[in-house]
C-alpha cells in the first residue's frame, strides 16, 4: 500500500473532487482506525498512510504540486503533505467518527445543546459619591440578568432543534488561506458549536435567553475606589442547567469639590493670606471627619505641605488609613490703598537690608553683564 499513489490509497480517481475525497477518507480512516483494530500494526500503518494522503489531497496547493511532481515535490513543504490546517480538519473527523471508541475524547467539542450562549458571570457599573466611597454605604441596585429560554431550552432554535451549521459544516471553525499559511477562527455563525438553528425560536427571537429584572442590596465597604470590583455571589446569569454565576460591580467614584484623593491619601488646598503665612497664624481647616488645627510656620512658603497622619481614607482591604495633606496656596492683595501702601513701606524699611535680598545676589551678575558690552 505504501507504494501506491495518494489517489490509490484512498481508492479515488485523480479527477475526484474534494467531497469525494473526503468521503473516501472517512471510510478508509474508519476502517483502519487503531481503536477498531487494537494491536494490529498493519492497520495502524494503513491508517497513517490514509491521513498522509488526505492531508495532501484536501489542500489545493499541495495537491497541485503532488499532481505535477509527486511526493518529492512536497519535501520542501515539510514532507508527507502536512499542512497547518489539516490537523484541525482531521481532528474534527475523528471526533465525529470515533467518539464511541474513546478516540479523540479530550478534543471532543461540548454538545451544543449543553452550551450557554452567554457567560454566567456578569458585570454592572455603579457610580457613587465621594462620601459614600469614603464611609461606605448600602445601595439598592436594579439590574437585569439572563435566564435560559424555556421554549427552546436555551438553543435559540424552535423547539430546541439544531442542525449542522452551513457556514462551517459542523466543524465550529472556518479557515482562511494566505499563501502557504492556513488560519482558523471560530465560526461567526454558530460561535464554534458546529450547530445552528433551522428555525428561530419565537419566544426569545433566537437569542436563547430572556432577561429578568431583579434588585439586590449591596454593602459598599469603606475606602472603595474607582476601578474596584465587588463580587456578589450567586446573582449573575442563569445557565441551561440552572447553575447561576456571580454578579460583579465595578465602581466609579465621583470627585469632590475640595478633597483630592490619591489612593488612601487625601489632599486639600488651603488658601492663606500672605500676612497669615508671615506671622505663622493658626488656622482651622476641614478634614474628612471634622475640623483640624493647622499651625503655620513663621514665613510659611507657597505650596508648602502639612501632613496629618491617619486622617485620610480607610484602606478597603483593612490595611490602615491614609493621610490628609494640606497644601498652602498663598494669596496676595491685587490692589493697595494709600494707607496700606504706606504701612507696607514702613514694614519693609523696618527689615533693612534683609528686605532687599536681590541686591546682594544680583549685583555681581549685573556688573558681569555690563562687561559684555564694553
Amino acid at each position: 500500500m505504501e507504494d501506491l499513489s495518494y489517489y490509490e490509497i484512498l481508492e479515488v480517481t485523480q479527477s475526484a473532487d474534494k467531497t469525494t475525497i473526503k468521503k473516501a477518507y472517512r471510510s478508509m480512516a474508519k476502517k483502519y482506525h487503531p481503536d477498531k483494530n487494537p494491536d494490529d500494526k498493519e492497520a495502524e500503518h494503513k491508517f497513517k498512510l490514509c491521513n498522509e494522503a488526505y492531508q495532501c489531497l484536501s489542500d489545493d496547493k499541495q495537491r497541485s504540486i503532488y499532481d505535477r511532481y509527486g511526493k518529492e515535490g512536497l519535501q520542501g513543504m515539510g514532507g508527507g503533505g502536512r499542512s497547518s490546517g489539516g490537523f484541525d480538519d482531521l481532528g474534527s473527523m475523528f471526533e465525529d467518527m470515533f467518539s464511541g471508541f474513546g478516540g479523540g475524547g479530550s478534543r471532543r467539542r461540548q454538545n451544543p445543546a449543553d452550551m450557554d450562549k452567554y457567560p454566567l458571570d456578569m458585570n454592572i457599573d455603579m457610580r457613587i459619591s465621594f462620601s459614600e466611597a469614603i464611609f461606605g454605604c448600602e445601595k439598592e441596585v436594579d439590574y437585569s440578568y439572563k435566564k435560559s429560554c424555556k421554549d427552546c431550552s436555551g438553543t435559540g432554535a424552535k423547539d430546541g432543534k439544531l442542525s449542522t451549521c452551513k457556514q462551517c459544516k459542523g466543524q465550529g471553525q472556518v479557515y482562511m488561506k494566505q499563501g502557504f499559511m492556513t488560519f482558523s477562527q471560530t465560526c461567526p455563525v454558530c460561535q464554534g458549536t458546529g450547530s445552528a438553528a433551522t428555525d428561530t425560536c419565537k419566544s426569545c427571537r433566537g437569542s436563547g435567553y430572556e432577561e429578568v429584572k431583579e434588585s439586590v442590596s449591596i454593602k459598599v465597604p469603606k475606602g472603595i475606589d474607582s476601578g474596584n470590583r465587588l463580587r456578589v455571589s450567586g446573582k449573575g446569569n442563569i445557565g441551561k442547567k440552572g447553575q447561576r454565576g456571580d454578579l460583579y460591580v465595578t465602581f466609579e467614584v465621583e470627585q469632590d469639590k475640595h478633597f483630592i484623593r490619591d489612593d488612601n491619601d487625601v489632599y486639600i488646598e488651603i488658601p492663606v493670606f500672605f500676612t497669615q503665612a508671615i506671622t505663622g497664624e493658626t488656622l482651622t481647616i476641614p478634614s474628612l471627619t471634622g475640623e483640624l488645627e493647622l499651625k503655620l510656620n513663621v514665613g510659611t512658603r507657597d505650596k508648602q505641605r502639612f501632613t496629618f497622619r491617619d486622617e485620610g481614607i480607610d484602606d478597603v482591604h483593612g490595611h490602615g488609613k491614609g493621610n490628609l495633606i494640606a497644601i498652602i496656596n498663598l494669596q496676595y492683595p491685587k490692589t493697595l490703598n494709600d494707607e496700606q501702601f504706606e504701612l507696607l513701606s514702613k514694614l519693609q524699611d523696618s527689615f533693612g537690608i534683609e528686605s532687599k535680598p536681590h541686591e546682594g545676589v544680583l549685583d555681581s551678575a549685573i556688573e558681569k553683564m555690563k562687561s559684555w558690552f564694553k
